[in-house]
């Protein structure tokens, strides 16, 4: 299945791979960069699926944090220009597009 990923719009601008694909419980890894982040901005991700509103997926301001639904763990580079959210397994269900975004 087909995981696509979209810079979110807003004051800070993001970059990310237009898509990504991977098989059916073979784990994949989502790159966002952002080097313009503000000194208290949270870093997001949110999943949108075919004809729904984006889902609320996680947020961090600095540190790595571990994901439930869908299996996974967002990490944030030290100099927190760039994040990577990693899905352990992901299943047929857990496809769509994943945007990455700056909240102040």
């Amino acid at each position: 299945f087909s995981l696509s990923s979209t810079a979110a719009a807003g004051r800070a601008q993001v970059q990310q791979e237009a898509s990504a694909e991977t098989t059916e419980g073979t784990g994949i890894t989502l790159g966002c960069e952002h080097p313009k982040i503000g000194l208290l901005d949270f870093i997001v991700w949110y999943r949108q699926l075919p004809g729904q509103a984006p889902f609320y997926l996680i947020q961090t301001f600095r540190e790595t944090k571990d994901m439930k639904s869908p299996a996974g763990r967002l990490s944030v580079a030290a100099n927190r220009l760039s994040n990577t959210l990693q899905l352990y397994s992901p299943r047929l269900g857990d496809a769509g597009v994943y945007y990455c975004g700056l909240e102040h």
